[in-house]
């Protein structure tokens, strides 16, 4: 059976929707069958991270209300193993059936290895939807203090909702930048307080590849790119070590 990962942020801007796309086909290059589901109702983005601008792809509410299967989802032109359901547009005030989006991720479990959701920035419906229905959480943090507060406090609601499978990737490791801070990537694990899964360092190449409409991991084998891969073989369980950024 098959695990679902919801991809978390307390604050926007810590790069989620990238971290969420690049192990996505990290596993996929893997010759894992994943399944891809942009939570992000009226702003959505993981098609153009994921390199699926141009594919058209069906709304999860389509699936949840029954008007398409699991098996429609958008497939990746370059990874066939990966499927995509976008979110819809001009629903932004539309509550969504929390219980139906669970029993469908159920269904999906069956179907695919791999199931990440890339939930939206803040606490609201669709962070609750997300993270009900995943068995595993990532949580996607940055070096500022607002994102490290606010992933404290995401962590809170976590462990309120009795989620204990959670772990910590730092996006944008910049280590010039956390010695000019004063900072440690230890000093924001234990702010957070969850244990590391990866770090994702600085990388020019993630805008250059969403120009290109390219995932990160094709468009070039280093910095973000082979993170998200190191991490990816994480989830996997096997035993990586963390890269020394310099």
């Amino acid at each position: 059976m098959g695990t679902v990962i919801a991809v978390l942020s307390g604050k926007g801007g810590t790069g989620k929707t990238t971290v969420c796309a690049g192990l996505a086909t990290s596993l996929a290059s893997l010759g894992k069958s994943v399944l891809c589901v942009d939570l992000d109702v009226g702003l959505r983005n993981l098609d153009i991270a994921l390199g699926m601008s141009k594919v058209p792809a069906l709304s999860f509410t389509e699936v949840v209300q029954g008007n398409a299967s699991l098996t429609d989802g958008a497939r990746h032109p370059d990874y066939p193993s990966l499927q995509f359901f976008t979110a819809p547009v001009g629903r932004d005030s539309e509550p969504q059936n929390e219980e139906a989006f669970h029993k469908l991720m159920y269904q999906a479990r069956d179907q695919f290895d791999f199931c990440l959701l890339d939930a939206p920035a803040g606490l609201g419906e669709g962070f609750r939807m997300a993270a009900g229905a995943a068995s595993r959480q990532i949580m996607v943090t940055g070096p500022d203090p607002a994102a490290m507060r606010d992933g404290a406090r995401t962590g809170e609601l976590l462990e309120l909702m009795g989620k204990d499978n959670v772990r910590l990737v730092v996006n944008r490791v910049n280590p010039r930048l956390y010695t000019a801070m004063g900072i440690t990537v230890d000093d924001i694990m234990d702010l957070v307080g969850y244990p590391l899964l990866g770090l994702v360092p600085e990388d020019r190449n993630v805008p250059l590849a969403a120009v290109l409409d390219k995932p990160l991991i094709q468009y070039k084998r280093s910095g973000a790119s082979t993170a998200c891969r190191r991490i990816a073989r994480r989830i996997l369980g096997e035993s990586v070590p963390l890269a020394k950024l310099k």
